[in-house]
């Protein structure tokens, strides 16, 4: 469920810090039914296990490869347009203890590891029209038990990068983040067969 971009900015995440030249494009809720405090851990294996077996919707798959086959055609995710060549990654903005815990983040598809603590953590990736974070949180849902959060930051690289945005607006709020609610809430109630 798409939620008000203050449902992530008015929380004291560790990544408000390091993000002040971002914006917060969008947040979404994931229901996990039953999840407890210390389940943070459980749901991103889940997650990642499920998005290991490629359960990804007709229509975002189909997006999705329009996506990369455009970013090869037009050289957008080439390696220099990337984390490193073009962009300094956000961990260079971050202590040590913190980005000390990024090896034991599990993300999805090209998103590199920022951190991970007991109730949030951060993802980045870079290409040709933005730098972006995918910062997923663990809070207290309204009607009891806890649920997973996700907030999309963004930084446009110029031009590009905010007609891009634009673009693909509709494709994110009506195709992609209702296949990746399916999806990740599907592999939460899925997760003693996913996980074994």
């Amino acid at each position: 469920m798409k939620l008000p971009v203050t449902e992530h900015t008015t929380r004291p995440w560790r990544i408000h810090a390091f993000v002040p030249d971002f914006t917060t494009e969008d947040v979404w809720s994931f229901r996990t039914p039953g999840a407890g405090p210390d389940d943070f851990p459980h749901v991103l294996a889940a997650i990642a296990a499920g998005a290991a077996l490629g359960q990804e919707t007709g229509p975002a798959r189909f997006l999705f490869a329009v996506r990369w086959k455009l970013g090869a055609l037009l050289g957008w995710d080439k390696p220099r347009a990337g984390i490193g060549p073009r962009v300094r990654s956000l961990r260079t903005r971050m202590p040590e203890d913190l980005t000390a815990t990024a090896e034991h983040v599990l993300g999805p598809g090209p998103f590199l590891p920022l951190y991970r603590l007991p109730d949030e953590c951060a993802l980045e990736l870079a290409n040709r029209t933005v730098h972006a974070v995918m910062h997923l949180g663990w809070v207290e849902a309204p009607g009891g038990g806890h649920e997973l959060r996700m907030a999309v930051l963004v930084k446009p690289n110029g031009r590009l990068g905010r007609l891009y945005m634009s673009l693909i607006a509709p494709f994110r709020y009506l195709v992609v983040y209702p296949a990746m609610t399916r999806q990740w809430e599907a592999a939460w109630r899925d997760r003693e067969r996913l996980l074994g």
